[in-house]
C-alpha cells in the first residue's frame, strides 16, 4: 500500500498520505483481529460444485463491460471453501454456525416495497414496474465478523431486502429457496477489493492467527482498498433507519439490446402521504452494547417510518469491474423508483428472530433484469450458496423460503 506514496515524501501533502496510509494499516489490522476463525485445510465436504464456478465465465457480459480474471474459477472455489472452513472452526468453538459477514443483525423487519407510479420507461424494468407493490423482509446488521462487537464500536452497516410474491421463475437462484429478488447493501459507496487473486489473499491473510500475515494486509488491499476500509470500519450511526445504504457493485437493468448497468442505494424518505416523520435519535447517553437494536424496537413501536429505493444509471466511463471507484453522483444522478413503507410493528421475537437467521440473502437472488455485474458479483455467485448451505447444516436449520414463516417442502 506504501508504494502508492510518490518518491517527493519532502512535500507536506506526501507526510499527510504516508501518515494516513500507517493509520490505515493500524486500523485494518486491529479490524482483522475480531475476526478469529483460521484458515484449515479444505475438505471435501466444503467443496464447491464445479458447474457453478464454470459458469462464472460463459455468462460474462462484455456488452456492459464485464471481463474475466486470470483463474477467476479455480479463485471463487478456494474464497469459498476457505470461508466455509471459517465458520466450521468457529461453530466448533462456540456451537452455533454464524453469517462469515454481517452475523449481528439489528432486527428483521417486514416492509411494503412500493414502486412509484411514474418512472421513466428506461428504468421500468424487472420488478419495477410502476405501481407494483410487494411484500418484503428486510434485515439490518453490523458488517464485522464478531456478533459480539458492541454497536458503538465504528463498523459497516448492513440493509439486506428481501421482496416476497416474485411471479416469475428464476434462472439465476442456483440453492433451491423460493423466487424471490434480494437487495444488499451498506453504508459506504465502494468496496475494499476489485480483484479475484487479492481476495483469497486477504481472507487468507485476515483469518490469520499470525501477525505477520496481518501486517500484509494493507499491502493486500492496496491504498485504495485500504482507505475504503478504513471509511467503512469509523463508521458510528445512532439508528439503522436514519442512515443512506448503497449497494457498492453494480447490476444490470432490464435484458437485451437496452439493458443497461446500474447500482441502488436507499435512504430515508419523509411520505406526508404515509405519515413518514423525520427521525433524529441522538447516542444515548450510555449506549448499550445492542442500542441499534433497541433504537429499531423504540422507532417501529411509536410508528411507522419510510425510505426511499433509487436507481443510479451508468454513465459511459464508469467501470463494472472496478467496485473500489465510486460512481460519482455529479455524473451520474439517482432517480427514484419505489418507496419502502416500514409500518409499526413488534419485530423483537424469538420466533422472528430464529426465523430472519434462517433466512439466506444472496444477490444472486435476483430476476434476470438485475443480474448482479462485476467480478465481486461473480465470486458471490459461488461464495454465498457455500457459506449459506454450511451454516444451515451446522446449525441443522431448515432452509426457508421468502414467502413467509414457513419451511420448505
Amino acid at each position: 500500500m506504501l508504494t502508492c506514496i510518490t518518491d517527493h515524501t519532502h512535500q507536506r501533502g506526501d507526510y499527510l498520505a504516508l501518515a494516513q496510509a500507517l493509520m490505515l494499516a493500524i486500523m485494518v489490522m486491529i479490524a482483522a483481529c475480531n475476526k478469529a476463525p483460521s484458515y484449515v485445510a479444505p475438505s471435501e465436504r466444503a467443496g464447491i460444485p464445479a458447474e457453478l464456478a464454470e459458469d462464472q465465465v460463459s455468462n460474462i457480459d462484455t456488452f456492459l463491460g464485464e471481463r474475466p480474471h486470470e483463474n477467476e474459477e479455480r479463485l471463487a472455489q478456494e474464497i469459498a471453501t476457505l470461508m466455509a472452513h471459517s465458520i466450521e472452526k468457529s461453530y466448533r468453538k462456540t456451537g452455533t454456525a454464524v453469517r462469515d459477514a454481517h452475523p449481528k443483525a439489528h432486527g428483521c423487519v417486514k416492509a411494503l416495497f412500493q414502486v412509484d407510479n411514474s418512472i421513466a420507461d428506461s428504468l421500468a424494468k424487472g420488478v419495477f414496474q410502476p405501481g407494483r407493490a410487494y411484500e418484503a423482509w428486510i434485515r439490518f446488521s453490523n458488517s464485522s465478523a464478531d456478533p459480539n462487537q458492541p454497536d458503538l464500536t465504528g463498523d459497516g452497516r448492513g440493509m439486506a431486502i428481501k421482496l416476497k410474491g416474485i411471479e416469475q421463475d428464476n434462472p439465476l437462484e442456483k440453492d433451491g429457496e423460493g423466487v424471490s429478488q434480494d437487495f444488499i447493501m451498506i453504508n459506504h459507496p465502494v468496496f475494499i477489493m476489485d480483484d479475484p487473486s487479492n481476495y483469497l489473499s486477504f481472507q487468507q491473510e485476515i483469518t490469520s492467527e499470525n501477525w505477520l500475515d496481518k501486517l500484509r494486509i494493507p499491502f493486500t488491499l492496496g491504498f485504495k482498498g485500504a482507505w475504503n476500509a478504513y471509511q467503512i470500519t469509523r463508521k458510528k450511526i445512532e439508528n439503522p433507519l436514519q442512515v443512506r445504504y448503497w449497494s457498492m457493485v453494480p447490476y444490470q437493468l432490464g435484458t437485451g439490446p437496452g439493458r443497461q448497468a446500474i447500482k441502488f442505494s436507499a435512504m430515508p424518505f419523509v411520505d406526508p402521504n404515509r405519515s413518514c416523520p423525520v427521525l433524529q435519535d441522538k447516542f444515548p447517553p450510555n449506549p448499550s452494547r445492542d442500542f441499534l437494536r433497541q433504537a429499531l424496537r423504540h422507532t417501529l413501536a411509536r410508528g411507522s417510518t419510510c425510505m426511499q429505493f433509487m436507481l443510479q444509471p451508468r454513465a459511459t466511463s464508469m467501470s463494472v469491474e472496478n467496485s473500489k471507484e465510486e460512481w460519482k453522483e455529479a455524473d451520474a444522478p439517482f432517480a427514484k423508483v419505489a418507496t419502502i413503507h416500514i409500518p409499526e410493528q413488534e419485530f423483537d421475537t424469538p420466533e422472528q428472530n430464529r426465523f430472519c437467521e434462517n433466512l439466506s440473502f444472496d444477490p444472486w437472488h435476483a430476476l434476470p433484469e438485475h443480474r448482479p455485474l462485476g467480478v465481486v458479483n461473480r465470486l458471490r455467485r459461488v461464495i454465498y450458496p457455500q457459506i449459506s448451505a454450511t451454516r444451515h447444516q451446522l446449525n441443522s436449520a431448515p432452509r426457508v423460503e421468502s414467502q413467509g414463516m414457513q419451511r420448505e417442502k
